[in-house]
């Protein structure tokens, strides 16, 4: 009878020895299946971390893009600001333009570096795949407003084109008038004048003798018909004074007595314009200096 129970006793250690070693095995698995699922984890978490930093490195990139906070005419603008587009400050705006392109691109490019990474990871997210596709269509709006942008930078161009074309004709219409202008007036105010003796004057036809009767109590006049190279030019805005070689001078041409007056200087007689505008209203003047 103690042999059964000693066999029993003996089969007994064996299965719980057996049973032992199984449990201990399966509790080995699963703290090794535990530690892999731990990792995973700690992996999974790092990569959410990394994915919603790129997502929000790229929102912060867009939001950077603000076309309208740069001064540039994206609305209406008016003279002066197209006057400025077609300054250094409409190249400052081409290049600004370029740098919000390229800024776009480089969004563009992270983005979908981000899908790819989303793609090929096990992390599958609703909410990460929702802000990518929010992020994708933020880039397509900032792209239309550059384009929209760019264009009317481009509407901008032309029609400062146009307005410099326009101002630089008026500018010119402008200086031809003023030359017109300053001709006209150096014309009324010039007269021509002319100082010599008698005989002198005879001769080049300036003067002649008139009235009187057999030759007795003739006038000097001026002939009107005297050449123009007889004759200097006194520009009477610019100059009253008229030098004279002689003490003893006549004014023979009808200027008005009150326009002029003869003083004598240093023994030599000088005509001093007092009445400009009178003055001229006789266009020669002649003088016989004895």
């Amino acid at each position: 009878m103690r042999r059964p129970i000693l066999v029993l006793v003996a089969a007994a250690v064996l299965l719980l020895g057996a049973a032992s070693v199984f449990l201990y095995t399966q509790l080995q698995d699963s703290r090794t299946a535990n530690n892999k699922l731990e990792t995973a984890s700690h992996a999974t978490q790092e990569q959410y971390a990394q994915t919603i930093g790129a997502i929000a490195a790229i929102q912060d990139s867009l939001n950077a893009i603000g076309p309208r906070d740069q001064n540039l005419p994206v609305e209406g603008s008016n003279f002066r600001d197209e006057r400025r587009m077609g300054a250094p400050s409409g190249q400052e705006a081409l290049e600004r333009i370029g740098l919000l392109r390229a800024s776009i691109e480089r969004s563009k490019q992270r983005i979908g570096r981000l899908e790819a990474s989303l793609r090929n990871s096990k992390l599958h997210a609703s909410g990460l795949e929702k802000l990518v596709a929010s992020l994708r269509r933020t880039t397509e709006e900032k792209e239309a407003q550059i384009a929209l942008l760019s264009a009317q930078v481009d509407t901008l161009h032309v029609q400062v084109g146009a307005l410099t074309t326009h101002v630089a004709e008026a500018e010119e219409t402008v200086r031809a008038r003023d030359v017109a202008v300053a001709d006209r007036q150096r014309e009324l105010a010039t007269v021509y004048w002319v100082a010599d003796k008698k005989s002198a004057l005879e001769k080049a036809g300036v003067i002649e003798s008139r009235g009187g009767l057999l030759g007795i109590g003739k006038t000097l006049q001026p002939s009107g018909r005297a050449p123009g190279a007889a004759f200097h030019e006194l520009n009477t805005d610019e100059q009253t004074v008229i030098q004279l070689s002689s003490a003893r001078v006549q004014v023979i041409s009808a200027q008005p007595l009150s326009s002029y007056e003869l003083r004598p200087i240093n023994g030599k007689m000088e005509l001093h314009i007092v009445e400009p505008q009178e003055f001229r209203k006789v266009r020669q003047l002649v003088i016989v200096t004895t």
